[in-house]
């Protein structure tokens, strides 16, 4: 890998432009961590501060495992992928939540993720299973049912310790607000994003090896056919675990090597998340040149006559 200068860090542009000519601009901060919380390379700022979103599902799945939970309703890796997922609503998807549902004993009324408009169950929600996991979860620790989502609910307390005690922080420094499907997401500094994922890729914490395997292991559960995760991960070859979140958030750690990368976009732009991860792949070679071009061909879909261009680089930290 080409190492690069030491200058200050500014963050990436990406610019589209029609026949040439500028349209539209995104500022996006990137960093890299290792599994010692040490920031190794960035682009803009480490400590941008902002909400985690469905980028935290991996380690709200946490207590699924460590429960036994996950082992005592037959789930098998299939439903921990499920449980992480940000899924686009596929038949295979919803089958996999109503699965763990089924196992659990729990009626599928008690999910309480919004029903996406123009569908008939919470089930094709893509939070639908972790939603699953959590009722689960609850179901195996004899902790109540319909309050599962809010944050003194004993599952919610677990998760966010699990994640304070990953990031060796006091859990009453982190704060959550209610995410989009009910759950809430806790506000972080990108670099305490990478790490969360410079532990999932790297750590001997047997629930998070098994998390990363079994999202390795069904990338077609993640997000689903032509989504950036899901087609990520399958060029990977088992190198990369992808999980995206909203508000132009990209989280991608590299299985065995302890690192992890988070990205924001700060006007939430997907385009410009998408455009910036596999422009770091490209730097990092942590992908081939071939598995490059085939997401950028079937990720970054534009019109004709028009493209995507990054400009900048994640430049190693200043000491």
């Amino acid at each position: 890998m080409e190492i690069p200068n030491r200058l200050s860090s500014q963050p990436f542009e990406v610019e589209l432009k029609r026949s040439s000519s500028p349209e539209s601009l995104h500022r996006v901060h990137a960093v890299i961590c290792d599994s010692k919380g040490r920031v190794l390379m960035k682009s803009g700022k480490s400590d941008y501060e902002t909400f985690i979103r469905s980028s935290q599902k991996p380690f709200q799945a946490l207590p699924f495992i460590s429960s036994g939970a996950a082992d005592q309703m037959n789930c098998g890796d299939r439903g921990i992928a499920i449980s992480c997922s940000s899924h686009s609503g596929e038949a295979s998807h919803a089958r996999e939540a109503f699965r763990i549902l089924w196992n659990a004993k729990v009626d599928v009324d008690k999910l309480q993720c919004p029903i996406p408009k123009n569908c008939t169950s919470p089930l094709e929600h893509n939070c639908s299973g972790k939603h699953a996991a959590f009722l689960a979860t609850c179901k195996k620790m004899g902790w109540p049912i319909d309050t599962y989502l809010k944050g003194d609910h004993p599952l919610q307390i677990e998760i966010v310790r699990r994640i304070a005690d990953l990031l060796s922080l006091p859990v009453d420094e982190l704060i959550s607000a209610r995410d989009d499907c009910g759950a809430p997401t806790l506000r972080l500094q990108l670099s305490q994003m990478a790490l969360l994922y410079a532990h999932l890729a790297g750590s001997k914490i047997a629930e998070l090896e098994k998390v990363s395997r079994s999202i390795i292991s069904h990338p077609e559960l993640i997000a689903g056919n032509n989504k950036f995760d899901t087609e990520l991960i399958k060029r990977s070859h088992g190198q990369l675990v992808s999980k995206g979140g909203a508000e132009g958030i990209q989280c991608i750690s590299k299985v065995g090597e302890g690192m992890g990368i988070a990205i924001k976009v700060e006007d939430g732009s997907k385009r410009a998340k998408h455009a910036v991860a596999l422009h770091l792949l490209r730097q990092l070679e942590w992908l081939t040149p071939t598995a490059l071009q085939e997401l950028e061909e079937k990720i970054l879909m534009v019109s004709p006559g028009v493209e995507l261009q990054v400009n900048g680089e994640l430049r190693f930290q200043e000491r």
